[in-house]
């Protein structure tokens, strides 16, 4: 088939196209020109956009993302560190036991859900003290009193670990931590509570 009759029909589809979204498109003589250009773009080699390009796509974003699906989610029954979502949490880390504490296997599996999992190999982390000392090993580890992203780890020295969502306005922070109160809540924080922060990435 002559180019010239596959430039019509493309023109005549384009149209049709054009027509059923209520749209008008006006004929130019170049338009076998446009269409020409709009074939060699896309037989063009496709270039890749780093994630760090997109907010949507960094570690830091997915982790929060993860992290607000899971708030509300609670014990069952209340105080027994258990339930089918606390297993959902404990499943992401290596060698967790149920009825144990579970604010790390939570954090261990909002990280894992990103794409960053914590600890060696990613067999995620199920104490606070061994998060830290990872984090301090592998160059994760921000001190107090530095200046905290959303999507880091927050850490309360050895006993609780949650997940920054904000830095507020007014320096304040609001976190995703799960058994807080028997459940993965948001709270508000100053970030004076820190010990630390554990950074996963952009």
């Amino acid at each position: 088939m002559p180019i010239t009759d596959v430039l019509s029909r493309v023109s005549e589809l384009e149209a049709l196209a054009a027509s059923t979204r209520g749209e008008a498109l006006v004929a130019t003589p170049d338009s076998g020109d446009a269409f020409a250009r709009a074939l060699a773009k896309a037989a063009a080699p496709a270039t890749t956009v780093p994630a760090s390009t997109d907010a949507s796509g960094t570690v830091a974003a997915k982790i929060i993302s993860a992290a607000e699906s899971q708030v509300g989610q609670a014990e069952q029954p209340p105080g027994s560190n258990d339930g089918p979502q606390i297993a959902v949490y404990r499943s992401a880390v290596a060698g967790a036991q149920p009825g144990e504490p579970w604010c790390a296997y939570f954090t261990s599996w909002a990280a894992a859900q990103a794409g960053a999992p914590l600890g060696d190999a990613g067999a995620g982390i199920g104490s606070v003290a061994e998060i830290t000392s990872w984090a301090q090993r592998t160059g994760r580890y921000v001190p107090a009193g530095s200046q905290p992203q959303p999507g880091d780890l927050i850490l309360f020295g050895t006993e609780h670990v949650g997940l920054v969502e904000s830095v507020n306005a007014d320096g304040s922070l609001t976190t995703i931590e799960g058994n807080s109160s028997d459940a993965v809540s948001r709270v508000h924080r100053m970030p004076g509570e820190a010990t630390g922060f554990v950074r996963l990435g952009g």
